[in-house]
């Protein structure tokens, strides 16, 4: 018999332990694709009543929602609702608000506060109208339980927390979407697509066109687009000289932080910045639902230095926008030249990697909350402030898990799609026939500050709020949901619509995402059951389609409705 060589016991002892051994590195089994007639990417109102539309058309629909909890703003703090004109509010847009009526006729709702004692009055009319059993004016925890009543009630598929794959993860054949694939390596693929988003990255990643930031006026000849310097409506500007420097009157001690530097561009102008986010926080100032406002880490008083001048100057309004909602707590939104905005600290958000987003929204909260700190407890602040903030604090029933925080951030505007047809002021202020209207908006057209910077006399001051009222309720066209043909035959966009800047200022408001959102769910479903790309949906189908969902269309079809 031969002896081993001491090459052949090592490749026997390999052998050996290679086969004994379990691997150290398995390959997952792939994972099943997830189909459906519709897929829907995003947990916005917008989201869930296309959602919703899809199923009641008899067609199957996926929710492929990065958020785990439903709603975006309208669960998300924003209670005090930017309705405009609420006749014009219809569909499922207005079937949630009467959900959320529904809720107020418990008496188990009104923990709080008992219903009489509610004052019922917002934007200029009732919270609680009984005659149209409506509520506009709602908690945040109320909206999200409607929101997740009509996932249940329609039998919606919903995967949440999945976050689109932005590295090569859409694939697309012969300019339509085939599918997409999430983080978790997950693959959904549909007949048509819907993205539903704040921030339009399934748009972005299938190669649709966009802008970020605000058109010069000379692009779509509007007057209220551009850099607006000198403009100031509003509250929400410096109505004092106050000083912007460390030391004061001396510029060689540096700016107050959230000061630019830079010069802010000529009157008109476009730029690639974007309004100011924030979160709509909910206040509660019954003793037995109030968390006092934290000192939250990484807090610097340093960074309100600018609001402490502003007091000194004898501002007193800081309470104007703790807007009331139900059970005594507040939708409190920004007021005041310094407030809850976080002005020039998001520009780059709309195109940011999802680690940055979660930076920049960690940054927003940790300024809020110091604000709310520095409010309620620096010496810098007037006594009688201070005092009248001591009696707020967070609501305690509200964002449980969450440290009764928001969960999701005001972001007001980040991408915009140039489709089809592209929305300008001369569509919201009712200067040209709009085309194929599939909704209605009516609310001021409105930008939140957009810069801080030192005027030319070495003063503070904003720039970039705009409020400009329209004439009447306008028609939303067809056109500024869907993508040019070239780009893309089978998505639709109802949040991040084609519109400028200060067009999407109005178009902006939750209740018209519903309503877009519900529309184009329609067409997404005519356009498969006629087999065609979304831009070659016969409109006089699809109007006929939305005026039997009760959707309002031009101002004849609420005259008709009154009837």
């Amino acid at each position: 018999m031969k002896k081993l060589s001491v090459y052949h016991f090592t490749f026997i002892l390999l052998l050996f332990f290679s086969c004994s051994q379990p691997s150290t590195v398995q390959d997952e089994p792939e994972k099943e694709v997830r189909s459906a007639d519709v897929i829907i990417y995003g947990g916005t109102s917008a989201a869930v009543t296309a959602a919703v539309q899809v199923a009641r058309m008899g067609k199957s629909v996926i929710m492929v929602s990065p958020d785990i909890h439903l709603g975006g703003l309208s669960a998300g703090g924003l209670g005090f609702t930017d309705t405009g004109n609420k006749e014009v509010i219809g569909g499922l847009s207005r079937e949630f608000y009467h959900k959320v009526y529904q809720e107020y006729q418990k008496p188990e709702t009104w923990k709080w506060q008992k219903k009489e004692e509610y004052g019922n009055k917002g934007q200029g009319t009732v919270a609680i109208d009984g005659e149209n059993r409506t509520m506009w004016i709602f908690e945040p925890h109320i909206a999200e339980k409607v929101f997740e009543d009509f996932i249940k009630e329609n039998n919606i598929e919903i995967y949440r927390d999945a976050w689109l794959n932005r590295d090569n993860g859409i694939t697309k054949e012969n300019g339509r979407i085939v599918s997409f694939t999430t983080l978790d390596g997950q693959t959904y693929e549909g007949k048509m697509f819907i993205d539903a988003t704040y921030e339009g990255d399934l748009m972005a990643e299938a190669g649709v066109s966009y802008h970020v930031g605000r058109e010069a006026n000379s692009v779509y000849n509007e007057e209220w687009n551009g850099i607006q310097t000198g403009v100031l409506h509003h509250a929400h500007w410096f109505k004092d000289d106050i000083d912007p420097y460390v030391v004061p009157g001396d510029s060689s001690s540096g700016l107050l932080p959230l000061i630019s530097a830079e010069d802010p561009g000529a009157y008109g102008e476009g730029d690639d910045k974007v309004q100011a986010y924030c979160f709509r926080m909910c206040l509660s100032n019954h003793p037995d639902n109030r968390v006092p406002f934290p000192r939250p880490a990484g807090y610097d008083s340093t960074q309100y230095e600018l609001l402490a001048r502003v007091y000194d100057k004898g501002w007193r309004d800081t309470f104007e926008k703790f807007d009331t909602i139900p059970n005594r707590k507040t939708d409190t939104n920004n007021h005041g030249p310094v407030s809850t905005d976080y002005i020039g600290m998001n520009y780059d958000y709309p195109e940011a990697s999802y680690e940055r987003r979660k930076e920049i929204i960690k940054e927003h909260e940790i300024y809020q909350k110091g604000l709310m700190y520095f409010i309620a407890n620096d010496p810098r602040v007037p006594e009688e402030v201070r005092k009248e903030m001591q009696i707020w604090g967070l609501a305690k029933d509200e964002f449980t898990d969450n440290g009764n925080w928001p969960h999701q951030i005001y972001v007001r505007e980040a991408r915009r799609m140039i489709g089809n047809y592209v929305m300008t002021e001369n569509d919201i202020l009712d200067k040209r026939e709009t085309p194929n209207s599939v909704g209605m908006g009516s609310y001021t057209m409105d930008s939140h500050n957009i810069q801080r910077y030192v005027k030319p006399d070495g003063f503070v001051q904003n720039e970039g709020d705009i409020g400009v009222k329209v004439p009447e309720p306008y028609e939303i066209a067809y056109g500024s949901l869907v993508p040019k043909k070239e780009e893309c035959e089978n998505l639709l966009v109802p949040v991040c619509v084609s519109s400028s800047h200060i067009a999407f200022g109005s178009i902006r408001m939750e209740p018209v995402f519903m309503i877009l959102g519900q529309s184009a769910a329609t067409a997404a479903v005519q356009a498969i059951e006629n087999e065609v790309a979304v831009q070659e949906v016969d409109y006089e189908k699809l109007k006929t389609k939305l005026l039997e969902d009760q959707q309002f269309l031009t101002l004849e079809d609420i005259q008709i409705a009154d009837r």
